[in-house]
């Protein structure tokens, strides 16, 4: 049916046919489940019906079977006779194999375009977030992205941040008496955390060009809407990194889209998988954001998926926002389990011919218990439901195949060559080399000066006029004093014209020249 997205259903012992409203596909959803029981192929068939209606996508290939969809599926498939099957007996009826238009993406750039943002574009709170920083050291970074904002210090890459840091801590006394305490440890804290970030390969991630975001709201030219892919298998080695960036991405879709109200389908998709990284021992304040963000960016004509392994996995307040559910198998194997079965179970409208706990437990693998909303945006009531077999490839594909397709994509080549220019770390570094040219021709003028006075007592000690007797028993007071006078006065310039005078004059001008 035209502006419908078709999950499965029929069979005997089934209920109908389910199918996503797209005009209610923006109302966010989750598909859960145990390990093993078909999340991943749910996932590829929703991103099929998504794009097939000319929706674009976004999602993350966290074990590289998503890759697939970029070509079509086979008959010399092994599971091909049971993929048609369980089509005639859903009633899928125009069921056949398809490719889709699929772009890749990779924080490292290894296995897609490489994603890059700005470190001033993730702010001070994802950036606290990713780096696990304590409340303290997320106020001093707060304290650098407004002085970087008062001073005109564009913050692009991990460079600029590192520099801004040190110019915090060495001028941390001006930056206390306004902004609160800056102490020397937290700042150093936060530059540990960031050799951290470096070494988990977050360096690449940082700076220019930064993506663009209509590039992920691209349709292809037959209409169809783009599938962006996400490489995630090495991500995940970084879990609070994959968390920060999706969180980031969402944040900037929800900030940069003008609102559409309910349109009647959606302007892109986002489907967050391992979605309990978002949550692990996260702060309210950002478990916070993103329920803002979940319960706002609706409006904007984005609907979001969160994919886990338990519905516990997303905060109760989050939870009560996915409307489309579709629930694979939970196993019950602890009390523990049985306690989150039944909460599962009771998140949903009832079915009077089936007891929704048991079919939670009972449904086998490409089966789900699924929940999608209806007219008004009601809960439909729970079905068992057979999910429909994927039309792309079920499983990955090999290096040439997506050597190639990244080759041949619309964006090639606009993301692969980096930029630096100007920002922090080089206003930072000029300005330390004028201070440090301004401090040496001051330190040689205070040579030259001490030169110049060596050379007018000398002249002044020869032309001083007379000359006291050797032979003379007593020297007049004037004669004593100027004696002492030509002491202290040698031993001065002496002091100047050696390394410690260089010193002393070196200390004055870099008071004067700290802080430019």
């Amino acid at each position: 049916m035209e502006n419908q997205l078709f999950i499965g259903g029929g069979g005997e012992g089934y209920g109908v046919r389910q199918e996503l409203a797209m005009k209610y596909a923006n109302r966010h959803g989750l598909i859960a489940g145990a390990t093993g029981t078909g999340k991943t192929v749910t996932l590829q068939i929703m991103a099929e019906g998504f794009s097939a209606a000319g929706v674009p996508v976004f999602l993350s290939d966290v074990k590289g079977d998503l890759s697939g969809l970029v070509t079509s599926g086979r008959a010399d498939f092994k599971l091909h006779d049971a993929f048609m099957k369980r089509a005639r007996s859903i009633g899928f009826t125009d069921y056949a194999y398809a490719s889709f238009p699929v772009t890749f993406w990779d924080l490292f750039g290894e296995q897609g375009h490489p994603v890059r943002t700005t470190v001033a574009e993730m702010g001070p709170l994802l950036l606290s977030r990713l780096m696990d920083l304590s409340e303290a050291q997320e106020g001093i970074m707060n304290i650098a992205f407004r002085v970087a904002d008062e001073e005109g210090m564009p913050l692009l890459d991990l460079k600029d941040l590192q520099s801004l840091l040190v110019w915090v801590g060495e001028n941390r006394d001006q930056l206390s008496l306004r902004y609160g305490n800056v102490s020397p440890q937290s700042v150093g804290a936060i530059q540990r955390q960031l050799l951290v970030l470096e070494n988990q390969g977050a360096t690449g991630f940082f700076g220019e060009p930064a993506l663009d975001l209509g590039d992920l709201m691209k349709t292809a030219p037959d209409g169809r809407g783009q599938i962006n892919i996400l490489a995630a298998d090495k991500l995940m080695g970084s879990p609070r990194l994959y968390a920060t960036f999706l969180l980031w991405l969402l944040s900037e879709l929800f900030e940069t889209l003008p609102e559409v109200g309910d349109p009647e389908k959606p302007r892109l998709v986002f489907f967050f998988d391992e979605a309990h990284l978002l949550f692990d021992d996260a702060p309210g304040a950002l478990v916070d954001k993103v329920e803002q963000v979940a319960r706002l960016i609706r409006s904007k004509g984005v609907g979001v998926y969160f994919i886990t392994q338990n519905p516990d996995d997303v905060p109760e307040d989050i939870l009560g926002q996915l409307g489309n559910r579709v629930q694979h198998a939970l196993r019950a194997f602890t009390a523990r389990d049985r306690r989150a079965l039944k909460r599962a179970a009771e998140t949903y409208r009832p079915n009077p011919r089936f007891d929704t706990a048991d079919a939670i437990r009972d449904v086998g693998v490409g089966e789900a218990v699924t929940s999608l909303l209806e007219a008004k945006g009601a809960p439909g009531v729970v079905e068992r439901t057979l999910i429909r077999p994927p039309s792309s490839q079920l499983g990955p594909i090999d290096p040439d195949t997506r050597r190639a397709v990244i080759a041949a994509s619309p964006v090639a080549g606009k993301y692969e060559t980096v930029l630096d220019r100007e920002s922090a770390y080089e206003i930072l570094a000029a300005r330390a080399k004028q201070a440090a040219a301004e401090a040496e021709a001051a330190e040689t003028e205070a040579e030259e000066d001490a030169s110049a006075a060596q050379r007018e007592f000398n002249a002044a000690r020869r032309y001083s006029g007379k000359r006291v007797s050797r032979s003379s028993a007593r020297t007049s007071d004037a004669g004593l004093g100027r004696t002492i006078g030509r002491a202290l006065t040698e031993a001065v310039v002496s002091e100047l014209k050696g390394t410690t005078g260089r010193r002393i004059v070196r200390g004055i001008l870099g008071g004067l020249f700290k802080g430019r």
